[in-house]
């Protein structure tokens, strides 16, 4: 079990950023400037509803925007990382390297 001060910076870790699949997503979006939601379904893995779900998390919360549009009849939603979002996870990545920097490399010597 890690010292209290490290379960301290674990603590400290946001918990919207720090879900698996929207974590996936907030990385994705940090790559690109904006992605179509079912290039965001395929790269990610997730099912419709499933990544719906999770943008509205996000967007709830202002680290991604969302925008519709129709492309020859056709509707098409458009998401993009915003500043919020994109300092979101640069303090999620430092918070979480500062954990990283506390497991020791190899076995306690003896």
């Amino acid at each position: 079990m890690p010292p209290a001060s490290e379960q301290h910076i674990l603590l400290q870790l946001d918990r919207t950023v720090h879900e698996p699949a929207r974590l996936a997503i907030l990385t994705l979006l940090a790559v690109v400037e904006t992605a179509d939601f079912v290039f965001i379904m395929h790269r990610v893995g997730l099912t419709g509803g499933n990544l719906g779900a999770h943008i509205t998390k996000l967007q709830e919360r202002g680290f991604v925007e969302v925008r519709k549009e129709f492309v020859e009849k056709l509707p098409r939603t458009l998401v993009s990382l915003t500043e919020s979002g994109r300092a979101a996870l640069l303090e999620y990545r430092r918070t979480f390297q500062q954990v990283l920097e506390t497991i020791p490399a190899g076995p306690k010597a003896s």
